[in-house]
């Protein structure tokens, strides 16, 4: 697998051969599987047969590569609908090895990945001859369960009562949802995204003076989203501005002053980082956590050290398990090569979270993509949108 989790262009060339191989195999089987079932004796039927399922359909007519071809501009719902059509193509759009082909094609172009859709990295890495358990694992499944555009299909909608019972949370008057958003990608982007969000006309800042203050902290940013939801976000930096803007333009490590080392403090177990206690505070007071990564390829990432402080943020000491982490998947700038966000997910060992999760790209100058994400984080806090 090449850096990013894309493929290099052998191991695509390979995995192609194979596809064609398996059509070729498996239209072999099935026009002889057609010819054992006919009767000898009844040459119209034969003739019918023929005519009906491959003579006089252009697209079956077609050699097997240009097949292929025309497979890969359909979508999952259209490859789907051409297996319903007869026979053969339900038979060859089921193939495990082309579901596969698909998965690892489209997965880095995937703007989204979420807790229950994750497929599973040995699944992603292993070779297409290989199984898992003995059993080959079904590609065409995994695909259609994570991929995005489905996911967004098979969310479940309200029942009858879901009408009533919003109607009656709308009468309570709710808090502002506060989240604290910490990670590297707050420092190390050529572009502020604080800054952006700060100017974004879809998120106003507005003034607000309920939340509590945190000594060393503050209250934080009220933020606005479509004129009628309010959030609030605690921003944890590392450093100082100077520091930070310094370590920027030396490409150097920034130092760290909210996570404090386990080797300097006595008698502590778990992860490698404890929390300065303003940190803590925020910790236990807040409804989310908001994880800016950076995914550009160019760069060196600490991923263990994130996976550490990551485990630090979230440790269930400070607050329920059920409160929901989302991960911006960061670049500076439109174009800029990314770490597909599946990949991210694995990198920051995201399932060992015992908690909701995205990973959602963004880019920060423009800011795309981050809408998405908090309008995921307001719904998992019990917001309607």
């Amino acid at each position: 697998m090449a850096e990013g989790g894309t493929q290099a262009p052998g191991e695509w060339a390979r995995l192609e051969t194979a596809i064609m191989n398996g059509f070729r195999q498996m239209r072999s089987r099935y026009l002889q599987s057609v010819r054992s079932r006919e009767d000898p004796q009844d040459k119209e039927t034969r003739y019918a047969r023929d005519s009906s399922e491959l003579v006089d359909s252009p697209l079956c007519a077609l050699p097997v590569d240009m097949q292929l071809y025309i497979l890969s501009f359909l979508s999952p719902q259209d490859l789907c609908m051409l297996g319903s059509t007869n026979h053969y193509w339900h038979l060859l759009v089921q193939d495990r090895v082309l579901w596969k082909y698909f998965l690892l094609r489209d997965l880095p172009s995937w703007p989204f990945i979420e807790w229950h859709s994750l497929p599973d990295q040995n699944i992603l890495h292993s070779c297409f001859s290989e199984s898992q358990e003995g059993k080959a694992p079904n590609y065409m499944s995994i695909y259609l369960k994570c991929c995005p555009r489905n996911r967004k299909t098979l969310r479940p909608r309200h029942p009858v009562y879901g009408a009533v019972s919003n109607f009656l949370q709308s009468l309570v008057m709710h808090g502002e949802p506060r989240f604290a958003m910490f990670g590297p990608g707050i420092e190390q982007m050529d572009d502020s995204l604080v800054a952006r969000m700060m100017t974004s006309p879809d998120l106003v800042p507005v003034m607000c003076i309920l939340q509590k203050q945190i000594h060393g902290i503050g209250s934080g940013v009220t933020f606005q989203l479509d004129n009628q939801h309010k959030f609030n976000i605690l921003t944890l930096y590392t450093r100082t501005r100077s520091e930070r803007d310094r370590a920027r333009v030396d490409q150097s490590p920034a130092g760290n002053k909210i996570f404090v080392s386990q080797n300097s403090v006595p008698n502590t177990k778990g992860t490698p980082y404890t929390l300065i206690p303003q940190v803590k505070e925020v910790c236990k007071v807040v409804d989310g956590f908001i994880y800016v990564a950076n995914a550009e390829t160019n760069r060196e990432h600490n991923r263990q050290d994130e996976v550490a402080q990551i485990l630090a943020m979230t440790d269930p000491e400070f607050g329920p398990q059920k409160r929901p982490f989302l991960v911006l998947a960061c670049v500076s700038h439109p174009g800029d090569k990314r770490i597909p966000c599946v990949y991210l997910a694995h990198e920051l060992c995201l399932t060992e979270l015992n908690r909701p999760w995205m990973v959602q790209n963004t880019e920060v100058s423009t800011l795309s993509g981050l809408l998405d994400g908090v309008e995921w984080l307001l719904s998992e806090v019990g917001w309607k949108l």
